[in-house]
């Protein structure tokens, strides 16, 4: 235990008497540490106070150490710094690791982001930064720890752990369907605004191949609304603007709050294809970053399976 801790001043003062034993000057000290040139002179008159001694010879513009004065900063500089440098460590020690992660636009925006609040609460050590792109080439760069993509498991040079299958259904608002004719089986939908997503995946489910795998002829499909991003495609429905395609765990909050229902509850189309979370063969990434990776495997254990997924 610290004895004679009645001998010491306050710790403010000491650091306020350093800055300006340095700049010798109490003005240039109030305004290195933004405060009024008012209370670094009163802090020093406290100071001198305390040591019973004088500190300080001022002059008009200027102050210069007096012998009291020169000795108490030789015994305090060390001290502080020391202080400092340990301060530092200590912040270092424990300052957030950072997990670099990229994801497709549809699962950035609709299966992390409503759980990026939960994680962080429960982990305040790791900061995530996400990257959101549909192109695959840019999620897959060697600045990222962790990335999530659609396909088949099967991208050369990276582990591939399955979260979620892809299971596709039609989504639409509860006021379109209070508003327009009723969707009683596949072939009705195409008599109704459907909401299209354009890009260059064409690998990806559009209306045209769900329809197809319904068995009705795709060039009778009519669109009514194109948007290039899917976020952009549920965002449309919610406001009520037509039909989209829902991704099964991509739309599941939407569907929980009422936002988006099934028309057509029983009707969905089953790929063999899904998301999955890759890593890097052979990386060195943080072990931070498996922490994350658990996590996002214990979310995907825990969604709600549709049907056979």
């Amino acid at each position: 235990m610290l004895k004679n801790r009645s001998a010491l001043p306050r710790l403010d003062y000491l650091i306020t008497f350093q800055v300006a034993a340095e700049l010798e000057s109490f003005a240039a000290t109030a305004k290195e540490l933004n405060v009024s040139e008012t209370a670094i002179s009163r802090k020093m008159k406290l100071l001198e106070q305390h040591f019973d001694c004088a500190l300080f010879v001022r002059g008009h513009r200027s102050v210069r150490l007096t012998e009291q004065g020169r000795k108490l900063l030789n015994g305090v500089t060390p001290a502080l710094n020391g202080i400092a440098r340990i301060s530092e460590e200590m912040m270092t020690d424990h300052a957030p690791a950072t997990v670099r992660m990229s994801a497709t636009n549809s699962v950035s925006s609709l299966w992390l982001m409503p759980r990026l609040r939960k994680f962080r609460q429960a982990n305040r050590n790791i900061t995530i930064s996400l990257m959101s792109s549909d192109q695959d080439a840019e999620c897959l760069t060697d600045n990222f720890d962790l990335s999530i993509l659609r396909g088949d498991g099967n991208w050369p040079g990276f582990n591939a752990r399955l979260l979620f299958g892809e299971t596709v259904f039609p989504v639409c608002a509860p006021t379109y369907l209070n508003n327009h004719d009723t969707i009683a089986d596949t072939a009705t939908l195409m008599n109704h605004a459907l909401i299209e997503v354009s890009n260059n995946h064409t690998e990806w489910l559009n209306w045209k191949t769900w329809l197809a795998h319904k068995g009705h002829d795709p060039d009778k499909v009519r669109h009514s609304t194109f948007v290039n991003t899917y976020p952009l495609a549920i965002q449309a429905a919610i406001d009520g603007l037509g039909i989209s395609l829902g991704w099964g765990h991509l739309v599941d909050h939407h569907l929980r709050s009422g936002n988006l229902i099934r028309p057509l509850d029983a009707e969905y189309v089953r790929t063999n294809h899904g998301y999955y979370l890759l890593t890097r063969q052979g990386s060195t990434s943080p072990g931070e970053s498996e922490v994350v990776a658990k996590w996002l495997l214990q979310e995907s254990a825990a969604r709600k399976r549709f049907d056979a997924t």
